[in-house]
């Protein structure tokens, strides 16, 4: 005797088969565990603050999470007001300019954070700035120039932190201090 099975009929056995072994992959599977504490890759707020007599004052908040990297940057006019710097002066270039050509103090900063699980922030802190400071005498097309000078620092310092909103306060090579302060 022939028994001939409805193609419904099969259809139906593969599915009840199939769903009773995914149900038991399913329920192998570990539980997931919730904490209270931000993940060491979420988004973290960071507060830069810059206290510096030749290099000027400043602060900024950012977010951003583990292993990205910002970059903070502050243009701030002289003490004295602007400064003028002629074209023809051999530093010219090495000057940050505004729109009216005239030298600026500039603060460079690049924070690259790794958070770890405890919430340990692993940071490395990267300053560049250069201000307008003096001046220099200087000879171009036989003619003496009267030329800003140029004052610069250019320094990698790395630490360590908590991200738990306390601050932390880094003093550099010239004197200026950068205070950071990290929290989820």
């Amino acid at each position: 005797m022939r028994v001939r099975l409805k193609p419904v009929a099969v259809l139906v056995c593969v599915a009840a088969f199939a769903a009773s072994g995914f149900a038991q992959i399913a329920q192998a599977a570990p539980p997931i565990t919730v904490t209270s504490k931000t993940p060491a890759d979420g988004p973290i707020k960071y507060t830069v603050k810059v206290v510096s007599k030749i290099y000027g004052n400043a602060q900024d908040t950012r977010t951003i999470r583990s292993g990205q990297t910002d970059d903070y940057t502050w243009m701030t006019p002289p003490p004295g007001g602007p400064v003028t710097v002629p074209e023809k002066c051999p530093n010219y270039a090495t000057f940050t300019l505004d729109t009216n050509d005239e030298a600026q103090r500039e603060m460079r900063i690049r924070l690259a954070p790794t958070v770890a699980e405890d919430g340990t922030a692993t940071v490395q802190l990267s300053v560049h700035a250069s201000a307008p400071h003096g001046k220099i005498s200087a000879k171009s097309g036989g003619k003496t120039l009267q030329c800003p000078g140029v004052s610069t620092l250019s320094q990698v310092v790395r630490f360590t932190m908590s991200t738990d909103g306390s601050a932390k306060t880094i003093t550099l090579s010239d004197g200026s201090q950068v205070t950071i302060s990290a929290k989820p």
